[in-house]
């Protein structure tokens, strides 16, 4: 039982007055601290945590080994790779390696939005101009990146980027580990 005193009572010491001798105060805590584990209680149960945050990431689903391989033909104009390579650095081209579009060829950038995120933002506008052009435009049609990361790349920067797709709106994007042989020339320039 909690309980707390109110002091003693009476008078001063040495007084000559005769006082009536007064009872102690004394309030019972018990409710309150009942009170208070009830309350602490419903938090307890009716707060929900931190959730967890995640980020949605569509993986396609796996071919048979004895079917046919995917070959998806996409127009250059709408593709836009970045290759990742080591201490934070990524090069970025548009088109095709051999051949890219005005602009478009390999470049250097940094993380940022002053960096690759300004690139981005850029081709998700020209590229949505384009395709609004094509006779075959369908709602959703856009820039598609390609994520190259190489072995020397790290985890942070894959989620760095993907969270650029997230900010940049970039309707279509993958990871691809398959870098092709000229494309490996890229990232042993950066990695050198």
């Amino acid at each position: 039982m909690a309980e707390l005193n109110t002091g003693d009572g009476g008078g001063k010491k040495g007084s000559k007055k005769v006082r009536s001798k007064k009872s102690n105060a004394k309030v019972d805590l018990t409710a309150m601290v009942d009170l208070a584990f009830l309350l602490i209680t419903f938090f307890m149960l009716t707060t929900s945590l931190s959730k967890p945050q995640s980020m949605d990431l569509g993986l396609p689903d796996k071919n048979k080994e004895d079917e046919p391989k995917d070959n998806i033909k996409v127009d250059q104009k709408r593709t836009m790779t970045i290759i990742m390579g080591k201490d934070n650095q990524i090069k970025w081209f548009h088109g095709l390696l051999e051949t890219p579009e005005p602009g478009g060829a390999p470049t250097n950038a940094v993380y940022g939005k002053n960096g690759l995120r300004k690139e981005i933002l850029k081709r998700v506008v020209s590229v949505n101009e384009y395709c609004q052009t094509l006779p075959t435009y369908k709602k959703g049609d856009g820039l598609i990146v390609i994520i190259k990361p190489s072995k020397k790349s790290t985890y942070r920067n894959l989620v760095d980027i993907l969270d650029e797709m997230a900010i940049c709106k970039v309707p279509s994007y993958a990871i691809v580990n398959d870098i092709t042989p000229e494309e490996q020339k890229l990232v042993d320039e950066m990695n050198k």
